[in-house]
């Protein structure tokens, strides 16, 4: 029996693999059909925020090569895949008036998937909040939480006789924290009143869309997809541990509590509650029963505590995860182990339905030469960590499926388009997409495990 088969065996049948991407990351057509402007728009065309000032205008032109990159998906045998519904697409303005025009899109992509036999995993919010709601405070304004349930409610109505499955929210740690406290993403803002403020808005907008979806179809499938980190103390000493817990329910915790056990976690909420201004009735809101979760899982982070007394809650420093300078093209640790101990101890800890792998993937940039891409980084990247998952499968966590991140290169925030992380080149110049050596082994091990499937059945 080759690796290949050892590993893919390693599933149970019925799993689900497939392949992830999000609508400002590949879709183009930004000014095209009624769309409007969204805060990513806007951020890319500030000075200095995004390398060498990309935009995602055009992308990898997905709007009009749908068809086309359908059959792509197609080619490499997976079941499902993951994409994002564009909000300034389907309501420009971020409330009020629907654009028919937009709906169509989806509608034609839904149709495409489900004539090829793909399950559709859509994702309501991947980050292009409509600018209007953001002249109003975005994320930070509670009233956004209501527009988002009205958001989710459209596209149900709409399209949801054709999802597999609904998330409400793609990684909201990096949609308020990366976005309102780092200032890496839009829209920029450095302030960490207004993340906290964000991350509650946030919460509560997942628990209105829950909702408001479920009103429309009971039966739709709904989850959301978290991107918390294993988090590790960097040395077995009291205070390390304990700045271990802070940086987790800081960082982590600030989604997983609210989210499934209804409640913020007490040191945190002793420390920054305020800043959440948690009105009667939102945790009630916030925590609906769901059916599944999305896990996206890159690396790790390790920390130790910070001493300095003006230090601020969480009061930590991270430090190297591991002895090893092994890096992504994106400078990011590589540490496999850190996906099936990050399920390992929010099963522990929390009471959670599934959950798929909703993100994998590395940053690699090497091109085609002679018309083939030899990324053997990534393969090593996807097969350790495909390996590492297995033992949480076999450790009895209900894992049902693993999406790769990503089907193709294309626009990667603020990195604009120098960072690769597709099992598929795009030639941005020429629109010419190749299968890299990752995206053939992705198709040979899911063929296998299919093929075990069905001599199991």
């Amino acid at each position: 029996m080759s690796e290949i088969e050892r590993l893919a065996k390693r599933f149970p049948p019925q799993f689900t693999w497939g392949v992830a991407t999000a609508a400002f990351q590949i879709e183009g057509g930004a000014n095209e059909d009624g769309r409007k402007p969204s805060i990513w728009d806007a951020f890319c065309r500030m000075p200095g925020r995004v390398f060498e000032g990309h935009t995602g205008d055009v992308a990898c032109d997905h709007y009009h090569k749908w068809e086309s990159d359908l059959d792509l998906i197609k080619s490499l045998g997976v079941d499902a895949y993951r994409f994002s519904i564009a909000w300034p697409r389907v309501i420009p303005d971020g409330r009020g008036q629907v654009n028919e025009a937009g709906l169509d899109f989806y509608d034609r992509l839904l149709d495409g998937l489900v004539s090829r036999g793909i399950k559709a995993f859509a994702t309501l919010y991947h980050w292009d909040l409509p600018i209007i709601l953001q002249g109003y405070g975005g994320w930070t304004n509670r009233d956004t939480a209501d527009a988002f349930g009205e958001y989710a409610r459209v596209v149900t109505r709409r399209l949801g006789d054709r999802l597999d499955t609904m998330a409400t929210i793609n990684e909201p740690w990096c949609a308020t924290f990366l976005s309102h406290l780092e200032g890496a993403h839009a829209p920029g803002e450095k302030s960490i009143d207004a993340a906290l403020a964000a991350a509650h808005v946030m919460n509560l907008a997942h628990g209105t869309a829950v909702q408001a979806a479920r009103a429309e179809r009971a039966d739709l499938p709904m989850g959301i997809v978290l991107n918390s980190f294993s988090t590790y103390p960097g040395t077995d000493s009291p205070e390390d541990v304990a700045a271990a817990n802070r940086y987790w329910q800081f960082n982590n915790g600030v989604f997983f509590s609210p989210i499934f056990k209804g409640c913020y976690d007490d040191e945190f909420f002793a420390a920054l509650g305020d800043k959440l201004k948690v009105q009667e009735g939102d945790l009630e809101r916030i925590n609906q029963p769901l059916d599944w979760w999305g896990y996206n899982y890159y690396n790790p982070e390790t920390v130790v505590n910070d001493p300095d007394p003006a230090a601020i809650f969480p009061a930590t420093k991270g430090v190297p995860s591991s002895d090893s300078d092994l890096r992504t093209d994106i400078g990011w640790e590589i540490v496999p182990q850190g996906l099936p101990d990050m399920l390992k101890h929010v099963y522990a800890n929390y009471d959670l339905p599934p959950v798929y792998i909703t993100e994998n993937g590395a940053a690699y940039n090497m091109g085609p030469e002679n018309g083939v891409v030899d990324d053997q980084p990534r393969l090593d990247y996807m097969k350790a960590h495909i390996t590492a998952l297995s033992s949480a499968v076999e450790a009895g966590i209900p894992v049902k499926g693993y999406f790769a991140w990503s089907l193709m290169d294309n626009f990667e925030w603020a990195f604009g388009y120098s960072m690769r992380f597709g099992i598929v080149h795009v030639n941005y110049d020429t629109q010419e997409r190749t299968i890299k050596k990752s995206g053939y082994f992705y198709k040979e091990l899911v063929s296998k495990n299919h093929m075990i499937s069905e001599e199991l059945t």
